[in-house]
């Protein structure tokens, strides 16, 4: 069971990981509708959730858990810089996505990167988290990490 702390953020993570799985489908020409057409409606897609959930989520990761977790998690350094460095490749990705040309690979691409990325947070620093954060730090985290959230314009 995840700490409650954290749950907002699996809760953008689950809805990334269905996103995720639509992307490779449709860049494998596994969804209707197919083609261009299918490929653009994706594209949308993706760029629609980074705004209105992954800029915030984001956000919150950066300036509230990833610091707290390289202070409270010894040897967490070279995690926290794979998953920052992966927040810049989906951030840079966006921008392409809007171009629209390359779409197939891109889609793919990126969907692929969005799964590995939400599975690494889920099972390895979110463990950590969970092993390493005292009670009442996790609910002052938590705390900082909805009021972030919320001021992305979402209910949390």
């Amino acid at each position: 069971m995840r700490h409650p702390s954290l749950v907002p953020l699996s809760h953008d993570h689950h809805h990334g990981l269905a996103l995720a799985l639509r992307c490779r489908k449709q860049a494998l020409g596994q969804l209707k509708p197919m083609g261009a057409a299918g490929l653009r409606e994706r594209a949308k897609e993706l760029v629609d959730f980074f705004n209105a959930n992954l800029i915030a989520h984001f956000r919150a990761e950066e300036e509230i858990l990833f610091p707290l977790m390289r202070t409270a998690v010894p040897g967490s350094a070279a995690l926290l810089d794979e998953l920052l460095g992966q927040h810049e490749q989906l951030r840079q990705a966006v921008p392409k996505l809007v171009t629209g040309s390359g779409l197939a690979k891109l889609i793919f691409d990126v969907g692929d990167l969005l799964e590995r990325h939400i599975r690494k947070e889920e099972r390895e620093l979110f463990s950590l988290f969970e092993a390493h954060v005292d009670a009442a730090r996790a609910e002052a985290v938590g705390a900082e990490l909805k009021k972030i959230l919320n001021e992305g314009g979402r209910e949390g």
